[in-house]
């Protein structure tokens, strides 16, 4: 029995490896290589084989570090505001704002993404690369369909600046939609 659960997890660990596309290929032998001698062992505890080792610790502290910056000139996004208050609307309203942005660097800036958390904000953005000197423009758009009170979104940029992620901040009070009076006649 001890034997087929080794074979099991040699071969758990053969996929896991062959999956494997991101670099953690040293980690995920090391991890498999402890757990198959906790297994040969005789110690099968859980604690044991979730317990990373002095090398993995090491792998997650230097794979936590952010990339270093990269040489050469690099463009640089300076937005006119980085926040915008949209005041109080009222729930269904849509509204949207333009943040204009300069590249303040010495390289042409290419956004490659924007994104909010929700799919109530949709940004759009300058596709051509802008080049140094140059103004730019993202676009967002909030739906507040379904939203109440306060309300604040992140739009996060993805470009070749440094550091890659740039953000700016949308907020409203959205005020909840009249509900329908029942008061009067009613229609049979």
């Amino acid at each position: 029995m001890k034997r087929v659960f080794q074979l099991g997890m040699l071969a758990l660990g053969v996929l896991l490896l062959a999956s494997c596309a991101n670099g953690d290929l040293e980690k995920r032998v090391t991890d498999l290589e402890r757990r198959v001698a906790a297994l040969e062992g005789g110690n099968t505890t859980s604690s044991t084989l979730n317990k990373p080792t002095i090398q993995q610790a090491s792998a997650n502290t230097a794979s936590s570090k952010p990339k270093e910056k990269p040489e050469g000139p690099l463009p640089e996004m300076t937005f006119e505001k980085e926040m915008h208050d949209f005041g109080t609307i009222t729930e269904g309203d849509q509204v949207e704002h333009v943040f204009e942005f300069t590249n303040t660097g010495e390289a042409p800036l290419i956004i490659s993404n924007a994104k909010s958390s929700c799919g109530c904000t949709v940004p759009d953005w300058t596709k051509e690369p802008v080049a140094p000197g140059e103004k730019g423009k993202l676009t967002v758009k909030y739906n507040s369909r379904g939203k109440k009170n306060q309300d604040n979104k992140v739009v996060r940029i993805t470009a070749n600046t440094w550091p890659e992620e740039n953000r700016v901040t949308i907020r409203a009070f959205v005020e909840p939609k009249a509900e329908a009076s029942t008061e009067g006649p009613l229609k049979q």
